[in-house]
Parts: C-alpha cells; sequence; structure tokens
C-alpha cells in the first residue's frame, strides 16, 4: 500500500508521495512510466496530471521534488506543482502559517513561500532566452529571445521562445476559440525546432496587464493551467511589447499574477494550491505488484510467532514443523488469520491517523484564510 495526496493548482492536478525520510522503494523514486500512466489516468487508475515526489535534497536545500507528466516522462520543473508542493508539505507537518522553503528541482533551486492569504508566492528564478539554454534551433530575434514562424493549416504563426527550467513557445493569436487549438499544439509541441519537445501557450492580450492563455503541456496535452507556461508567456509579451512588466494571466482553471521587476532576474508567481483528497494506493495499483505476484522467488516465508509483515510482497505462513502436540489445522488458519488481520488492521490505523492529521492541518488552515 502507498499513501497519497491529491492536489490541485487551477485545475491543474497532482498525485503528491512524501519521501522525504527516504521510505520509498526504488520503484517509486525511480517510477516505471507505464505505472506512472496508469496512475494518472482518469479511468484505471487515480486520475491527474502528474505525479510530484517529496524527496530527500541532494544539496543544500530543504527537500527535492521530482515531477513525472502524465505520460511517465520527467519534467524539469512545473509551476503549478511547486505550489501544491508546497501546501501539500506544509499540511503533512501541520503547519498552518508562513513558511520558506528551498526546494531542489532539475530546473534548479526555487523557493516557495506560502502567504497569510492561503496563496503561494514562488520565486520561478530567471527566465532562459538563449536558444541553446531553452532548447531550441530557433534563431535570437529583434526583441531579444528566439523568434520564429510556423505555416499551420495555411496560416502563420508567429512564434516565440522562452525557458522557465523547461522549455515553451508563445503563439500570440486574435481569438483563443476559433484556432485549431489540438491540432496546432501537438504539432508545435513535437516540431523539430524543440529538440526536447515544447510547452505551447496560445496567448490573447487584453490589455497591457492582462493576459490569457490556452494551455498545451508536453507530455500531458490540453492543461488547465500551467505555471511555467504564464510565467514563460509574460516574459514572452513582456519583450514583445505586448504587456508590461507585471500582469494577471488568465487561464482556463483561473488567473495567476506573474511580475518581472525590471525585465531582468527572477520571475514571481502568486497563485494557490488546494488539497483534493488523501488516500492509499491498493497493492494491486503498486508497481510492480504484479511481478510480485508471478515470482514465487518474491514470496516471503514468516513464522506466525514472529510479528511481521512485508507489505511488498504476499506472504506465506507456515506452522513450526517440531511440535510435542503435532499440528492442528483449524488452530493454525485462525491463528494466520488472527495475525494477518492484526497487521493490516495496525497499518490501516497509522495510515488513517496520518491522513487525519493532515486532513487537520487543511481544516485549520482554512479557517484561518
Amino acid at each position: 500500500m502507498l499513501q497519497f495526496s491529491k492536489y490541485q493548482g487551477l485545475g491543474n492536478d497532482f498525485l503528491l508521495i512524501d519521501g522525504r525520510q527516504g521510505q520509498l522503494p526504488e520503484r517509486v523514486r525511480f517510477p516505471d512510466p507505464a505505472w506512472v500512466r496508469l496512475i494518472c489516468n482518469r479511468r484505471f487508475g487515480v486520475g491527474a496530471d502528474g505525479l510530484i515526489l517529496a524527496l530527500p535534497p541532494q544539496s543544500e536545500a530543504d527537500l527535492s521534488m521530482k515531477i513525472f507528466n502524465a505520460d511517465g516522462s520527467e519534467a524539469e520543473m512545473c509551476g503549478n506543482g511547486i505550489r501544491c508542493l508546497a501546501r501539500f508539505v506544509a499540511d503533512v507537518d501541520g503547519k498552518t502559517t508562513c513558511d520558506y522553503s528551498r526546494v531542489e528541482t532539475l530546473a534548479g533551486i526555487i523557493q516557495p513561500a506560502l502567504l497569510n492569504d492561503g496563496q503561494i508566492r514562488v520565486d520561478m528564478g530567471s527566465p532562459y532566452l538563449d536558444p541553446q539554454s531553452i532548447p531550441t534551433t530557433l534563431p535570437c530575434g529583434p526583441a531579444g529571445l528566439p523568434q520564429g514562424e510556423f505555416s499551420m493549416d495555411g496560416t502563420t504563426l508567429k512564434v516565440a521562445a522562452v525557458g522557465m527550467g523547461n522549455p515553451h513557445v508563445v503563439v500570440p493569436v486574435n481569438d483563443l476559440n476559433s484556432i485549431p487549438f489540438e491540432n496546432w499544439g501537438h504539432s508545435l509541441e513535437q516540431n523539430p525546432a524543440f529538440p526536447a519537445k515544447t510547452n505551447v501557450h496560445f496567448l490573447k492580450v487584453n490589455g497591457p496587464d492582462q493576459l490569457e492563455i490556452r494551455v498545451w503541456e508536453r507530455g500531458a496535452g490540453p492543461t488547465l493551467a500551467c505555471g511555467t507556461g504564464a510565467c514563460a508567456t509574460l516574459v514572452a509579451a513582456c519583450l514583445l511589447g505586448l504587456s508590461g512588466e507585471q500582469a494577471e494571466v488568465r487561464l482556463p482553471g483561473g488567473p495567476l499574477n506573474i511580475s518581472w521587476p525590471g525585465r531582468s532576474g527572477s520571475v514571481f508567481m502568486i497563485g494557490p494550491a488546494q488539497a483534493v483528497f488523501d488516500g492509499v494506493m491498493t497493492p494491486a495499483l503498486m508497481p510492480g505488484f504484479s511481478e510480485d505476484v508471478s515470482d514465487e522467488k518474491q514470496s516471503k516465508v514468516v513464522d506466525v510467532q514472529q510479528p511481521m509483515i512485508n507489505i511488498d510482497t504476499p506472504i506465506i505462513c507456515k506452522a513450526s514443523q517440531q511440535s510435542d502436540r503435532g499440528t492442528n489445522v483449524e488452530v493454525f488458519n485462525r491463528k494466520e488469520q488472527s495475525f494477518i488481520s492484526s497487521s493490516v488492521n495496525s497499518f490501516a490505523k497509522l495510515t488513517n491517523d496520518s491522513l487525519a492529521q493532515s486532513t487537520q492541518t487543511q481544516f485549520e488552515k482554512d479557517g484561518q484564510s
């Protein structure tokens, strides 16, 4: 069994697993893409846009974040995801006040802060504007960032690329509703001009301080929000002369406040993150479960007198071969069932206590907001 929580930031939802004490097995810390796809599947799994693991840091950070897209690929960073992670860690640790953490990601150290109003402010770091760092083969244009043109269904699209630790392309359009969104989004994500693929954001400018985008996320497809994408959009719009240094970026799931003070240094994002539910994955949904069941070598033989249980593998209980009274099958079976029942009940109580603590923290947090 594996305890998890589900959080969402503007409808961009994630499964979060706490492994900061180094307690997660290797198959979870380095998950098979097929398992990630299964648990993120909205019909056959739990359902989410991605999986986030909270792990011990490898540097001087407070914790490390691993994030996987719904297709099983690993992402460098995610703005909505790191807000969800910050709220999740605060809830697990029983914190209801402001807290600052240094989170180690593949995009570098990111610093989220919990604000008094329940929002989360994140220092997203400086944007990448040179083609090699994004990466893209688009040349650097007159606006100071990679720019280019693509022909799609007879329409010429002018695009600009920005890196926020992960690649983004911003496409200004006049009308977000009339474009062939999925066709253009999928085509641009897979375009050879983006060697690591790319997130795609179609942008409508409502004013210098209000931008609106539709999001096609790399490895996930259409999503309701993308935090790094909102940051990349503000940077691109600012350099293209379409917006100021601060703007509300409206996404299908809701707004984010993005600022890039002085058009240099860090981009800052402010937005919400909320708990959806806590749960426990059944053994059948655990990674490698079917292999464990079919592989007799993975089975454990335990004496009924030993108070131990291994939740990763099937259990075979075997009575002692030596007994003055002989083996009483009915007594043994009752002991076996009692042992398994008490062990599972103890595990369930431990899980419920942990879930209760998380839920209590959420109620206290909501009451102070």
